[in-house]
């Protein structure tokens, strides 16, 4: 799911990949929103909003919007830069070090929200920044490991995408132009609804356990590492065996 690139990597691959870390992105968003009241997989809204508060001259929301924005780039700028300079040394598991950051980042705001349970102003800008950076990481990831087949924090360019592919079927009449064109879909479909179950998911869990809902998305990402590991070694193994015979 994260370590085949290039010519090793499958559709089976791609669309794993995406209905995990879409789900992921969901659940993240939602309770984000209930919590924070901050959108944190996207930029897109934040800065029309940074453009408001400056309009309306209330600064202090408006370097508010400004952290989101510069918060995520930096996520994407990270999460990029890790798997930039592992890459050169190591050809496999440059994703396990971001993924390993988000996991942290997001177990860290539960903590967070544990330790200090009253929503001051200053806080829940630190909070929603951590969020956004984690997701601004994630994406990058996701975006590097699939090279730009798969992005799963933001839905207005895969429903432009959709749109236009869906118009496509008209058209496409060879076989394996067909073919192409039904899995991109199927793979944009998949992201949407996951998307969308994630926030409803997150949604039913947050109404029981507040922050703690991230606790969730952690335990998808542990088990998206673990199974990535074990899947590794289990071709290893099958590997080996096959040499020696």
């Amino acid at each position: 799911m994260f370590r085949h690139e290039g010519k090793g990597r499958t559709y089976s691959h791609n669309l794993k990949l995406a209905s995990l870390l879409s789900c992921v992105a969901g659940i993240v968003n939602i309770t984000s929103v209930l919590k924070l009241n901050t959108l944190t997989t996207n930029v897109t809204g934040h800065f029309a909003f940074f453009s408001e508060e400056l309009i309306l001259k209330n600064y202090s929301m408006a370097i508010a919007y400004l952290f989101y924005i510069l918060f995520f780039l930096l996520g994407a700028f990270t999460s990029s830069l890790i798997m930039e300079a592992i890459s050169k040394h190591k050809s496999h598991g440059s994703y396990i070090l971001p993924l390993s950051i988000e996991i942290f980042l997001l177990l860290t705001v539960v903590l967070l929200g544990f330790i200090y349970s009253n929503q001051y102003f200053y806080f829940s800008i630190f909070l929603s920044s951590i969020l956004l950076f984690s997701m601004g990481l994630q994406n990058a990831l996701v975006t590097r490991v699939s090279q730009s087949v798969v992005r799963t924090t933001h839905l207005t360019g895969l429903f432009t995408d959709l749109g236009i592919e869906l118009s496509r079927i008209f058209f496409y009449k060879k076989n394996s132009e067909r073919v192409q064109l039904n899995k991109s879909i199927r793979l944009k479909l998949a992201i949407i609804c996951c998307f969308f179950s994630g926030g409803i998911i997150g949604g039913f869990l947050y109404s029981y356990l507040g922050l703690g809902t991230l606790l969730f998305p952690v335990l998808l990402l542990y088990i998206a590492l673990w199974y990535d590991n074990l899947l590794f070694r289990y071709y290893l193994i099958k590997r080996k065996i096959r040499n020696k015979h």
